[in-house]
């Protein structure tokens, strides 16, 4: 499971990769999907990974960004009654590692928005005009995306 947050605006961009960055469900600065690790989306996130950061997510992370920042229709917060009445799952918690191994979707729960909408990240961006290797908060984190989502809980 990867996490994808847009980083940079789409303001003079070639029109192929705001399409992608649409189909990826990121319309705006600082909103993350959560994507499988299959290959259609992995050639999608290449495809945009100087406007964005990504990486692997755990469940400790997720388990946070949907207590935090998980809505549901009528944005109201995503709570552990609402999963426990609209699934199979007990709580946010056994959801977050279902999510995690890859064993459930975010389907599974009707109403959850796709979309998780984050603050900025605390103490900011290094920049956002090199990739993470370079110093800066673009392309691919691996694990280290979780201490950036922790950021902008």
């Amino acid at each position: 499971m990867y996490a994808v947050v847009q980083v940079r605006g789409v303001v003079n961009t070639r029109q192929d990769i705001k399409d992608t960055l649409k189909m990826l469900r990121l319309h705006h600065i600082n909103h993350c999907v959560l994507v499988a690790d299959t290959p259609e989306n992995l050639g999608m996130i290449r495809k945009v990974q100087d406007y964005v950061a990504y990486g692997e997510v755990d469940a400790a992370t997720l388990e946070t960004l949907l207590k935090t920042r998980g809505r549901v229709i009528g944005d109201d917060p995503l709570t552990d009654e609402y999963i426990k009445s609209n699934s199979t799952f007990s709580g946010i918690i056994e959801f977050a590692q279902a999510l995690a191994k890859g064993e459930s979707k975010l389907r599974d729960i009707p109403g959850l928005k796709p979309v998780l909408r984050l603050h900025p990240p605390r103490k900011g961006y290094k920049t956002t005009k090199r990739t993470f290797v370079q110093g800066g908060a673009l392309g691919y984190y691996g694990p280290e995306i979780n201490t950036l989502l922790y950021k902008m809980r």
